[in-house]
């Protein structure tokens, strides 16, 4: 991969959080903080709360469908890196409260405006393992 073409994808990506976040806050979600890591271990595009319920949101932005929705790229990796991010944040906050996993999925187009699907609980809470 080119240094060019690595600089664009991450440029996709921080734009594809942008959105996310506009979008989450258009419908009533706080955003409490964007790109959370606890060391080295875990990773939370998004962290916000609806109402009682903290959502841990992971955002997948792709200018391409070639390969299925951008979704597609939550892999079990990636999954596990979710829920040790989350345990991280509950660790932080001192106490277990209800929360979710979601999915914001964005599909670009230079002739369209920007497809997103929000996938509330796309992942059961399992402790990480």
């Amino acid at each position: 991969m080119t240094d060019e073409r690595r600089r664009s994808g991450a440029w996709v990506g921080r734009y594809g959080e942008l959105l996310a976040c506009s979008w989450l806050r258009s419908r009533g979600l706080r955003v409490l903080r964007r790109n959370f890591r606890w060391g080295r271990s875990g990773e939370i595009d998004i962290v916000c709360r609806e109402g009682g319920v903290l959502a841990f949101v992971e955002v997948k932005t792709r200018t391409r469908t070639d390969y299925g929705p951008p979704g597609r790229a939550v892999n079990a990796g990636k999954r596990r890196l979710l829920r040790i991010g989350a345990a991280n944040w509950l660790r932080l906050l001192g106490r277990n409260v209800p929360h979710r996993f979601d999915l914001v999925e964005i599909t670009l187009s230079p002739r369209a405006l920007p497809r997103i699907t929000h996938r509330r609980g796309f992942l059961p809470n399992h402790p990480p393992p």
